[in-house]
């Protein structure tokens, strides 16, 4: 027995030595890639030597003798700190993801490659000025510059993930930053997946307000009403199954309900207390480790600029310089449309036009595929855009026989100068300046917020579609195209998009929310982000004559749920403080207990309290409770709380109320009956998932901010060491805005949310602040991975100084670029 005893002590003391080994080797072969930010670089590209200061939270500040050499520079910082997430947007650009990750991208790669995002911006780089170009090729240059020092020194293959998935790094090229930028044009529109919806709706709902309640208009004027997705396309059967395919978490299409969001706003000095303006700014984006973001300084000719950059793109995308500040929010322009392209019966590559029958543009795309065999894709093109798939965004669901679905978009350019304005915006030293700078912009369409010294502005930027006040939709459901009433004109002149430019009230600002109240066409859109945030913003604005540094970023992190205020009352009307007593332990006490809680709620979606979770799972239970029945299993499509549904029902407009009769049963349910029914059913799912004691709960370990690795975070072990849990305030319609998964398991988890966030104060700029929700690097072993993302969750900031004296006194590091 001794015997056997030692040799188990033997044994196990060799498998400990053996784990410990393999762990030291796979951090040595890690940490390999850790860039050293002290030190001298010989490089080839630049024509005098340049410092990359970086900061105490690695921020890198960087001063050269021209735009160029600064540009190079800002390109080898990025590699430095996120090479991978840099690659990875760039495979996603290209519909390359298969030759890493197999058939599980295929998808991916598949609607990439027929939305030919690479091809065009191969062919925008040829129409941007020469300044724009240049600086282009600088930057890439600078990527190279560090690929070259990864390859020659060895540097670890230059990210640790590089290590799983090893693949050969291709040189950096001026078309790879512009495809970034429709990369992110496909994040935040959904404009095509709202048209499919409205679409699959309206075959089953036909009766007309049912389709307004729950796909509802923004307040504001009504528009025409429109014919029944039924009337148009009879062959379309009215409970098609749902086929999409299923998308990895790498995929930049993302479900409606989680498409750009974003806040900004601006005061004048009217209504500042500094004597000059302010700007606030945090836009809304799926959030992932790293963040998107990275935080950058740039002496450039015309004076420093600093703000969130994106790796791969050569531009601040918002930020500020001495003089300017400017921030973007997504505008919700509907620049898509869904046509459906008849194909001549008697010739498959013929697609019927205006005067009879055209060819497809048709050429053949090789995916490369690890581990199985290429597949060849059948790229179609129509006058109208790329033909999609039936397999993708569920096209098949409302698509006729003998058809196929095209997707018209501005984005679709191959002239796309949006880069070029990018570059003006730096350059911009006055509101106006940077208002005629944007003209170039093509998409993704925003809502830029300006602040100079003296003047705020707001206006939409992106090509608007031209389209024909005889279109049989709107844009609002798929039809014909080869009707030419339903064709885009062209764009609609720059001068004509809605802009305000010093207000009388001495404040502009957007949180998503319906800009204009114009009749079709000239209506910018029929579906806007948001009908919430924008009342508590109104209220906190208008709270005060004049505001602050301070008092703006209280509005940014304010976590008051308006629509919480708003509803609750409608919805528990009938159960306020009714009812018989009810002994410990049974349904009815619980329940009791539950309106108790929210009855004394203000509406504050603070992660330390239970009434945030209770109202969220009870508003969750009572939408599935109110549309179940009718939509069968397209209910499962409304992933979200529409909470103009709930207020339309509960106050009974336009008959609203018929939705809490429970069609298949035979007593006549009331609203108040389906709002019980509903709190029972959450407080069966919280004590399921939570626990039965109420007062405990805490909305934040349900509310957690999912900062995961698009590619790592499912990896056994290694997702505990790439992935960023944090437990979170705020909600669905919070200014502070935490939009939740909506899917069926963890529904209310944190995953899309401001991962930058920026104050400017141009009485003192050198006190402006900024701060994104993970760290500026993207290499898990660095210290630098995750030091934001405190100061993010609790609301914090970091300076935000164009002073050099600041970012020496307590640098990292200074990296000195001589050439070569």
């Amino acid at each position: 027995m001794a015997l056997v005893f030692r040799w188990l002590v033997r044994l196990a003391s060799a498998l400990i030595a053996l784990t410990v080994a393999v762990f030291a080797l796979a951090y040595y072969f890690a940490s390999r890639s850790l860039p050293d930010y002290d030190g001298t670089l010989e490089v080839a590209g630049i024509s005098a030597p340049v410092e990359i200061v970086r900061d105490n939270a690695n921020v890198p500040h960087i001063f050269g003798q021209t735009d160029e050499d600064v540009f190079f520079a800002l390109g080898l910082a990025h590699a430095q700190d996120r090479l991978w997430q840099m690659t990875m947007l760039r495979r996603t650009a290209q519909g390359r993801l298969s030759e890493l990750f197999g058939e599980r991208t295929l998808p991916i790669d598949s609607l990439i490659r027929r939305l030919d995002l690479h091809p065009l911006s191969q062919r925008s780089v040829q129409a941007l000025d020469a300044e724009t170009q240049s600086a282009l090729r600088a930057y890439s240059s600078g990527v190279n510059a560090w690929i070259d020092q990864v390859n020659q020194g060895a540097r670890g293959r230059g990210a640790p993930e590089m290590w799983v998935f090893n693949q050969a790094i291709a040189p950096w090229q001026p078309a790879d930053s512009v495809s970034i930028i429709k990369l992110m044009s496909l994040q935040l529109s959904s404009h095509l997946e709202e048209e499919v919806l409205r679409a699959r709706t309206s075959l089953i709902l036909s009766d007309e307000d049912r389709l307004n309640d729950i796909l509802p208009e923004a307040p504001g004027a009504g528009l025409a009403a429109l014919p029944s997705y039924a009337s148009l396309m009879p062959d379309v059967p009215r409970y098609a199954p749902n086929n999409r395919m299923a998308f990895a978490p790498i995929s930049p299409v993302v479900p409606r309900n989680l498409a750009g969001a974003s806040n900004a706003w601006a005061a004048g000095i009217t209504r500042s207390a500094t004597g000059s303006t302010l700007l606030a700014n945090d836009p809304h984006l799926g959030l992932t480790a790293p963040s998107i973001w990275y935080l950058a300084r740039l002496e450039l000719e015309t004076g420093g600029v600093i703000g969130g950059t994106i790796p791969g793109v050569p531009v601040v995308m918002l930020g500020r310089s001495a003089d300017l500040g400017w921030g973007i929010t997504s505008s919700y322009l509907d620049d898509q449309d869904v046509y459906i392209e008849e194909v001549n019966p008697s010739n498959a590559s013929q697609y019927r036009v205006p005067n009879g029958w055209a060819n497809f543009e048709t050429r053949e795309s090789i995916i490369r595929i690890k581990d199985a065999p290429a597949v060849t894709l059948q790229l179609q093109w129509t006058v109208n855009g790329p033909v999609l798939p039936p397999d993708q965004y569920d096209l098949a669901t409302i698509r006729p026989p003998g058809h196929v679905t095209v997707l018209g978009w501005t984005a679709l350019s191959g002239e796309d100068t949006t880069m070029q304005a990018a570059m003006g915006l730096m350059r911009a030293r006055t509101v106006e300046a940077g208002i005629a700078a944007a003209e170039d912009y093509v998409a993704p369409s925003q809502m830029l917020t300006l602040a100079d010294r003296n003047s705020v502005g707001l206006k939409l930027i992106g090509h608007v579609p031209n389209r024909s006040p005889d279109h049989v939709t709107q844009g609002r459901l798929p039809h014909y195209g080869y009707l030419p009433q339903n064709r885009w004109d062209g764009r609609r002149d720059y001068g004509e998009n809605p802009e305000w430019i010093d207000p009388f009230g001495g404040i502009v600002g957007n949180t998503n929310n319906k800009i204009i109240d114009a009749p079709f066409p000239a209506h910018i859109s029929h579906m806007w982000g948001d009908s919430q945030r924008v009342n508590r913003w109104l209220l906190l604005m208008q709270a005060r004559e004049v505001h602050t540094r301070d008092s703006f970023i209280e509005a940014q992190s304010d976590t008051v749920s308006y629509t919480a205020r708003s509803i609750l009352p409608l919805i528990g009307a009938d159960l306020w403080f009714t009812g018989e007593a009810a002994p410990e332990g049974t349904p009815e006490k619980l329940r009791q207990d539950a309106l108790d809680l929210l009855a004394q709620w203000n509406g504050e979606m603070n992660e330390h309290l239970p009434e945030p979770l209770l109202y969220a799972a009870w508003m969750r239970a009572l939408q599935d409770r109110l549309i179940r029945d009718e939509l069968g299993p397209l209910s499962q499509e409304y992933t979200h709380v529409e909470p103009l549904f709930i207020e339309r029902v509960y106050r009974n407009t336009d008959g609203a109320a018929a939705w809490c009769d429970v069609l298949q049963s035979a007593p006549q349910e009331t609203c108040s009956d389906i709002a019980r029914l509903a709190l029972d059913d959450a407080l069966i799912w919280v004590a399921a998932n939570r626990g039965t004691a109420l007062e405990s709960l805490r909305w934040g370990d349900a509310h957690e901010a999912t900062h995961d690795h698009p590619v790592l975070g499912e990896a056994p072990v290694l997702r505990w060491f790439v992935n960023i849990r944090q437990s979170t305030s705020g909600g669905d319609n919070t200014l502070m805005r935490g939009r939740t998964s909506g899917g069926a398991e963890d529904p209310f988890m944190n995953v899309h949310a401001a991962a930058y966030r920026g104050v400017y104060d141009f009485a003192d700029p050198d006190s402006s602040v900024f701060v994104t929700s993970t760290g500026q690097s993207g290499h898990f072993l660095s210290r630098h991975y995750d030091d934001l993302g405190d100061l993010w969750r609790r609301g914090e900031y970091i300076p935000m100084s164009l002073d050099p004296a600041l970012a020496r006194g307590g640098a990292v590091g200074v990296t000195v670029l001589e050439p070569q």
